[in-house]
């Protein structure tokens, strides 16, 4: 049976929050993230896509003609809100 500072110590352990970049997004995601900001690309357009994807800042989208495009996550938006941009 754990004694009562063993009970107040893991009371007071608070977990950090979840933040939505895990590291520093250079010039050139940024710039992409903006290019989206307006309408999907193509998959191929820029070299930034396949980071961006897997930090959760956009995603894979098909069109009508069936090719894949992609567009910002609400995780993105709230990247270029958070850098001032609407």
């Amino acid at each position: 049976m754990p004694n009562t500072n063993e009970q107040a110590m893991s009371t007071t352990v608070s977990v950090k929050p979840r933040t939505i970049l895990r590291r520093i997004l250079s010039h050139h995601e940024i710039a992409t993230l903006l290019l989206l900001l307006h309408s999907p690309i193509d998959v191929s357009a820029k070299p930034e896509i396949p980071m961006l994807q897997e930090a959760g800042l956009i995603e894979q989208v098909g069109t009508a003609d069936g090719a894949a495009r992609f567009q910002l996550t609400p995780d993105g938006t709230a990247v270029l809100r958070g850098l001032g941009v609407s």
